[in-house]
């Protein structure tokens, strides 16, 4: 039995609403067992994610929140997209790896091109040089059937070796052997949300969180238009719910996979724009490790819709500002603490997101079936 018979509130709301709470009393046994006062460590994760107003300011906690956000909007739009087409992709720490190394290419190169030009050319560049990483697992996937799973992670590995080499050799200072780029043309630097607020009157504290945020929320938008309200996403769901239909429908799999796993890489490798222009103003090593696997479990926690990715996102950015205050202000709680929280909720909303889905669609069955049988006896004469 399935949840294909519970309306979206259940589904997409009660269902993860119950495993997140799951994934809070494992947490908190967790806490408990280490020592700690698990209420304590719970409400000082939920005032690092979104400020008090005294310990801890809202805007700059939410600046946080948001920056980390935007990250795991990408991925996860990344992961559902080939997700939606029946790929696996978890190649997405190599592929904003590469649209990192395409932006920092074209940045540099181009420096002295005017801000209007060369922050969309940069972006531009993130996006094509990340789809293009990904398009040598796509090629491989048609033309040879390699698994998805295991050619993208591969890649992974490639993306990181190849990013210390370019930035070691070519785009760090000449001679000094440094591990991050030379800075990048200030035109580049992408207005903070804090300025933006500030055109308005509204005085908060200043933040990496930036204007990248807004253009996520534009791209999960254009997302759901392009999977729920055009032709070729009615394809491409197609192409992943049921590929024997979509063939006999005429549909060409391997054009549609290949065009929804390039649309995946370049997804992936907007992270670079959010860490690269918005926040560092240079490429560095690993500039966003853990965001394209964390973006798989935002994804699945958001049921691969672009709403609800959003929502996963925010999730998971705050929990991830909120670990890091947690551990800052109870010592006792380590850093690697944190890392299991996040682990909890992973699991509890990726590995065991339907545990409760057989029991509450049999309970819903039966209620639809009372209230229909009620409706019709008091419809009689």
């Amino acid at each position: 039995m399935t949840s294909r018979a519970l309306p979206g509130w259940i589904s997409y709301g009660v269902i993860p609403a119950l495993n997140l709470s799951l994934a809070a009393l494992a947490t908190g046994l967790a806490i408990w067992m280490i020592g700690e006062d698990p209420i304590e460590a719970l409400s000082l994760l939920v005032i690092g994610a979104i400020g008090d107003g005294d310990m801890v300011p809202h805007g700059y906690a939410l600046g946080y929140t948001l920056f980390y956000a935007t990250n795991f909007i990408f991925t996860g739009l990344a992961f559902a997209v080939a997700m939606r087409a029946g790929q696996f992709n978890i190649g997405a720490e190599g592929q904003l790896a590469a649209g990192g190394i395409a932006l920092a290419a074209v940045t540099i190169s181009a420096g002295s091109l005017p801000a209007f030009l060369l922050i969309p050319l940069a972006i531009l560049a993130s996006a094509v040089g990340a789809a293009l990483w990904v398009a040598i697992p796509a090629i491989m996937y048609v033309k040879r059937q390699s698994h998805v799973v295991i050619t993208t992670i591969m890649m992974n590995f490639i993306a990181s070796a190849l990013s210390v080499y370019l930035i070691v050799r070519h785009f760090a200072q000449p001679g000094t052997g440094a591990t991050e780029s030379v800075a990048f043309p200030a035109q580049t630097n992408l207005y903070s949300l804090a300025s933006i607020l500030s055109w308005i009157g509204v005085s908060v504290d200043e933040t990496p969180g930036n204007v990248t945020f807004v253009m996520a929320l534009v791209v999960a938008g254009f997302m759901w238009v392009l999977l729920y309200r055009s032709r070729f996403g009615y394809k491409l769901r197609t192409a992943g719910a049921n590929p024997a239909a979509a063939r006999y429908a005429g549909i060409d799999l391997p054009r549609v996979t290949m065009i929804a796993l390039l649309i995946s890489g370049a997804l992936a490798g907007l992270v670079a724009v959010n860490e690269l222009l918005g926040f560092s103003h240079k490429l560095t090593l690993g500039f966003a490790a853990g965001f394209g696997f964390g973006g798989i479990a935002v994804a699945m926690m958001g049921r691969l819709h672009p709403a609800g990715i959003i929502i996963g996102a925010l999730f998971f950015g705050g929990l991830v500002q909120g670990g890091a205050e947690l551990s800052y202000q109870m010592p006792g709680i380590r850093r690697e603490m944190v890392v299991a929280i996040q682990g909890f909720v992973i699991y509890f909303t990726t590995a065991t997101e339907l545990i409760f889905a057989d029991q509450i669609t049999r309970a819903w069955i039966r209620f639809a079936d009372w209230r229909n049988r009620t409706s019709a006896v008091g419809g009689q004469p």
